[in-house]
């Protein structure tokens, strides 16, 4: 049987992809109440980073581990990634001796094409246009705080990044609608917009996007790699800050949320990762027990 790959949120059914969560949740509990599993005992998953992170390494390695496995970090500067070796060939070896292969990038198409010659489950953990990972987490928290999405509004306020473009699917695989708030010129994949407009509201105006939506979320103006434009940023996004006057305009119970690192006195106020609506540590510890619940998923081929 081919391998399952997680490059967008695409890859799965709306059905799968709610079992999933349903899983995710059941986990966390598990975890918790400090209970131990050994699902993934003697299985390997290879962690590729040509891009940092905190949360990504850590909430991967820690998963696997929970789930009596093991977790390899490799590096450009590792491998022969790094040093020219077509990316097919790396995929055919690699996949060849583990159980799973993680990927953090910047082009999608490199994890598109390790996941062309890869013989398993290949998981998109970050490219420059999606970000799948990060909304299994904030679906699960949504779902954990305020029960489905489903005929919600979402507003995202900011930049039309990979973030907001795995918004975009969220928007159709979960039934809710997206207001994004971006200025001229930082608008989503036109064309990925095109194949959602029916759920996609595009505008240049934060507080008409956050009119009573039930999520709030953002993200740096500044993504890694864009560190030579923060100065143009900082200007053209000075309006996009969700703070708790944005907050007012939305539903009473709206939540915030931030896939982290947080720039504090940028996209959002100082104040805003303590305040009420926030659910940014529910939601980072998600990353974790979501993609625990992926990994089972795409190893083992169940959810229970």
């Amino acid at each position: 049987m081919a391998a399952r790959h997680f490059l967008t949120l695409n890859d799965m059914t709306t059905a799968e992809l709610e079992g999933l969560l349903d899983h995710a949740s059941r986990l966390r509990k598990e975890w918790r109440a400090g209970q131990t599993r050994d699902t993934l005992k003697n299985r390997v998953l290879a962690m590729v980073f040509e891009k940092s992170s905190t949360r990504t390494r850590v909430s991967f390695e820690a998963g696997m581990t929970q789930l009596g496995g093991t977790a390899m970090f490799l590096s450009p500067r590792d491998t022969q990634l790094g040093r020219g070796e077509p990316i097919e060939d790396s995929a055919i070896v690699i996949s060849s001796m583990v159980d799973a292969v993680m990927i953090r990038t910047f082009a999608h198409e490199t994890v598109e094409r390790f996941a062309s010659a890869s013989s398993k489950p290949v998981i998109n953990a970050l490219t420059d246009e999606f970000h799948p990972c990060q909304l299994l987490a904030d679906m699960q928290t949504f779902r954990e705080l305020r029960g489905s999405i489903r005929g919600a509004t979402v507003a995202w306020i900011g930049d039309g990044n990979n973030m907001c473009h795995s918004y975009i699917n969220a928007a159709e695989r979960f039934g809710f609608h997206l207001n994004v708030a971006c200025p001229e010129g930082y608008e989503p994949d036109p064309e990925l917009l095109r194949q959602h407009e029916s759920r996609v509201t595009v505008t240049h105006s934060p507080e008409e996007a956050a009119r009573g939506a039930q999520l709030l979320v953002t993200d740096v103006w500044a993504s890694m790699g864009q560190e030579d434009e923060q100065k143009a940023r900082e200007s053209a996004f000075r309006d996009y800050q969700i703070n708790p006057a944005l907050m007012n305009v939305a539903d009473k119970e709206a939540l915030f949320m931030h896939c982290l690192p947080a720039h504090r006195g940028e996209e959002i106020s100082a104040e805003m990762m303590e305040h009420s609506s926030s659910a940014v540590w529910h939601e980072a510890e998600n990353r974790l027990h979501a993609q625990k619940a992926l990994l089972e998923f795409l190893i083992l081929n169940r959810l229970d």
